[in-house]
């Protein structure tokens, strides 16, 4: 499948990639500079491969509490939560983002391998009347705009009405570069910046009028290595259908105490009282090499975890990676070693976010 910008990435000399079932930009310049630019500076990411489902009615918001971990009844409108999907075991199902338009509107965006699964997901549990499921994915582009100089260069471009918008904060309808959109002021990378969510229609032109303001296209590469830095999950690494947000280590996200019960909580709390078994945690090779998904976590004579994501960190000059290795190893600074490539290397459990960006700059 292709997004809306396929055939620009294509003019402009895009490495491209197949990724959630689309075909995506994996580079333009190389992966170290793209990254980069997003750290120091500012680029843009063609993210329409993403799902994005309309839910309204009025029992929409009794509807949502019941399904993600979060209550996005609780919401105001124009605010927006990070939340999962989660199965009746405690497994993810998906990681998403809910954005409360009305009073009984609910825009949520799924990963694009998931959308067809969540979608069924969502469907199934719908009640007989009173909630409308709507899948506007096809018709919507989403265009994330990304680092410490994102709002100096979009403001102008949109009456500077972005600049009072504060981080899970969305305008529903606002126009940027001449073009109606809805824009959120949230992002995949550690760093300040604005997702920007359009009409397919009129997606290559606003692309093409932020790229001659001098934002630079980046590709999925770097997304990776950006979002790695600032320890943010990958579903399908980091979050499974055998890996729950808890073990996750993402608790945070997870209202166990609602009194609106949600699939999956009981089973939450179970892992909660019974204490977890594994867990995520970061990692800091302490050697030379590069750690991968999927290569074995050692102790000793002993496998007890593997690397659910990891590479070369452009910012910190060092390889680093995320795991999942059992409780017990969980504390910073316990010495492991990684097996790459039939060959063991020492690494050490590190504090996470590996980067976090400074918030008083912007």
């Amino acid at each position: 499948m292709q997004t809306p910008l396929t055939s620009w990435h294509r003019r402009h000399g895009a490495k491209m990639t197949t990724f959630g079932g689309y075909e995506m930009p994996i580079e333009y310049q190389g992966i170290l500079e793209e990254h980069r630019l997003v750290r120091e500076s500012v680029g843009m990411f063609d993210v329409s491969h993403m799902g994005e489902f309309l839910v309204q009615g009025p029992k929409a918001p009794d509807f949502l509490d019941r399904l993600v971990t979060k209550a996005p009844s609780r919401l105001q409108p124009g605010q927006a939560l990070y939340t999962f999907l989660c199965a009746p075991d405690a497994g993810t199902v998906d990681d998403l983002l809910v954005y409360r338009r009305g009073t009984s509107e609910f825009w949520l965006v799924v990963n694009a391998a998931n959308r067809a699964g969540d979608w069924a997901w969502i469907r199934d549990r719908l009640p007989t009347d009173g909630v409308e499921l709507i899948d506007r994915s096809d018709e919507t582009a989403l265009i994330a705009v990304q680092g410490p100089k994102a709002s100096e260069i979009l403001g102008p471009l949109a009456g500077n009405e972005v600049l009072k918008l504060k981080p899970f904060r969305f305008f529903n309808e606002v126009r940027v570069a001449n073009t109606t959109v809805m824009i959120s002021r949230t992002g995949y990378t550690g760093e300040d910046g604005f997702e920007i969510y359009a009409s397919a229609h009129d997606a290559e032109g606003l692309w093409e009028q932020l790229y001659r303001q001098g934002i630079p296209p980046i590709g999925l590469g770097a997304r990776d290595t950006l979002r790695l830095e600032a320890r943010l999950p990958l579903y399908g690494h980091e979050l499974s259908r055998s890996i729950s947000p808890l073990e996750a280590g993402l608790a945070r996200f997870v209202d166990l105490e609602q009194s609106e019960h949600f699939v999956g909580q009981e089973a939450l709390r179970r892992q909660r009282e019974v204490g977890l078994a594994s867990t995520i945690v970061g990692l800091e090779l302490t050697a030379p090499g590069v750690a991968r998904s999927g290569f074995s976590v050692v102790d000793g004579d002993q496998t007890i975890g593997v690397v659910t994501s990891g590479s070369f960190s452009p910012t910190l000059k060092k390889a680093v990676a995320l795991a999942l290795v059992p409780m017990k190893f969980h504390t910073v600074g316990t010495p492991l070693e990684l097996v790459i490539r039939g060959r063991r290397v020492p690494a050490r459990v590190a504090a996470t976010p590996f980067y976090q960006r400074n918030r008083s700059a912007r």
